[in-house]
C-alpha cells in the first residue's frame, strides 16, 4: 500500500496580483521531494517566471495523474487560459472569473481525493464582484463547493492563533451571526484547529463581543445569554475553554502563553492583533472542511504586482502548515 500523500493543489490567485509571483517563488524554495500542482492560466504562471528571472519551466497536465514532480518545473492544470494577459493592478471580471475557476477546480479535486489539501494565492473580492460570483471571498466558496456544514477561520503566526465565529460580513451583520449555535461550533474547530497545530489539550480563550466583555451587563447582554451558555455546553465536552475575555487584553494574554488559541467574535477583532504581528509568518486556515486548506496572511498587493519584489514568506509558511496538516490527517486516519 502507497501511503506517500498525494499532492498539494496550488491556486494561483487573481492573474493581476502577487498571486502567480508568490506561488513561483515559494515553489523554487521547495525541497525536490514536495508535491505541488499549479491550478491556473499556464501564461499567466509562464509571465511570473519571467517576472521574477526564475529558472523554471511551466508544463502543462491533463491530468493529475501525469506529473512528475521534476526540479523546477512548475506543473499546471489549465483551468483558464489568457490569451492576451490581463494587465497588471488592475480589477477585472476576466481575473475574478479566472480566479474563481482556478479555486473550484481544486476544491472539486480535493473533493474527489485528487489532491491532499489546498493552498490558495489571493483573491480580490471586488474582482468576483464583478464577475458577478456572489461569493465574499474563499472561505465561503470553500464552504460551499466543499460539502462542510460550517467552518471557521483560524488565523496566526508563532506567537498568537485566533479562530473567527463570524467572517466576512457587516459588523452589524456580525452580531446578529455571532449566536449560540456559531460559539459552539467556532469553539469546538478552535480545539480541532489547535490540536492539529501539536497543541495537547489546548487551551482556548473566548474573546467578548462588547467591550469589557459586556462588564456584567452594563455594556451588552450577549456575553451573559449566548456566549457564557455556548462555553459551558463545550466545557462538559472536555474542551480547556475559558472566557468570555474582553477583547482588548485576551490576545496579549494569549501571546505571554496564558492561552493557545483565541475564539474573536468577528472579522477585524481577531485579524488585527495577528496581522499587527506582521504578515511574513501569518496563516490562514480554513476548519472544519474533509481536506486541508491554508493562505497567505495578506492581499493581492496590485500596486506591487508584476514587478517581482513580493515577499512570499507568509505562502512559503502557508505551504509548509498545510503539509504538517497533510501528515497529521494521514497518521489520524492510519
Amino acid at each position: 500500500m502507497n501511503n506517500a500523500p498525494k499532492p498539494l493543489a496550488i491556486t494561483m490567485g487573481d492573474p493581476a496580483g502577487i498571486g502567480p509571483e508568490i506561488v513561483v517563488a515559494s515553489l523554487k524554495k521547495q525541497p525536490d521531494s514536495a508535491k505541488n500542482i499549479v491550478f491556473g492560466c499556464p501564461n499567466v504562471m509562464k509571465r511570473a517566471v519571467e517576472a521574477l528571472k526564475a529558472d523554471m519551466t511551466v508544463s502543462i497536465l491533463d491530468r493529475i495523474d501525469d506529473a512528475r514532480f521534476e526540479p523546477d518545473v512548475i506543473e499546471v492544470i489549465s483551468t483558464s487560459c489568457f490569451t492576451s494577459l490581463p494587465p497588471y493592478g488592475k480589477v477585472a471580471a476576466e481575473c475574478g472569473n479566472a480566479a474563481y475557476d482556478a479555486v473550484v477546480r481544486s476544491i472539486r479535486s480535493a473533493v474527489d481525493g485528487k489532491v491532499s489539501g489546498i493552498v490558495t494565492a489571493p483573491i480580490h473580492k471586488e474582482a468576483l464582484s464583478i464577475a458577478g460570483i456572489e461569493y465574499p471571498g474563499h472561505t465561503e466558496i470553500l464552504a460551499d463547493f466543499g460539502g462542510a456544514e460550517r467552518v471557521a477561520m483560524l488565523l496566526g503566526n508563532d506567537e498568537i492563533r485566533t479562530v473567527l465565529v463570524t467572517v466576512h460580513c457587516s459588523l452589524s451583520e456580525a452580531i446578529k451571526r455571532a449566536d449560540y449555535d456559531a460559539q459552539l461550533s467556532a469553539i469546538r474547530l478552535a480545539h480541532e484547529g489547535a490540536t492539529a497545530l501539536g497543541f495537547e489539550n489546548p487551551k482556548v480563550a473566548v474573546a467578548g463581543l462588547n467591550p469589557h466583555a459586556g462588564e456584567s451587563g452594563l455594556f451588552g447582554r450577549e456575553e451573559i445569554e449566548i456566549i457564557s451558555p455556548a462555553i459551558k455546553a463545550a466545557q462538559k465536552e472536555d474542551i480547556h475553554v475559558s472566557g468570555p475575555w474582553p477583547g482588548d487584553t485576551v490576545f496579549m494574554q494569549a501571546r505571554k502563553g496564558k492561552f493557545d488559541i483565541v475564539v474573536a467574535q468577528y472579522h477585524d477583532q481577531g485579524l488585527i492583533p495577528v496581522k499587527y504581528m506582521g504578515l511574513e509568518n501569518g496563516v490562514n486556515i480554513t476548519l472544519g472542511l474533509p481536506f486541508v486548506r491554508t493562505s497567505p496572511d495578506h492581499g493581492t498587493a496590485f500596486d506591487i504586482a508584476g514587478r517581482g519584489v513580493a515577499d512570499a514568506a507568509s505562502f512559503e509558511t502557508a505551504i509548509n502548515y498545510a503539509q504538517q496538516l497533510v501528515k497529521v490527517q494521514m497518521k489520524d486516519f492510519a
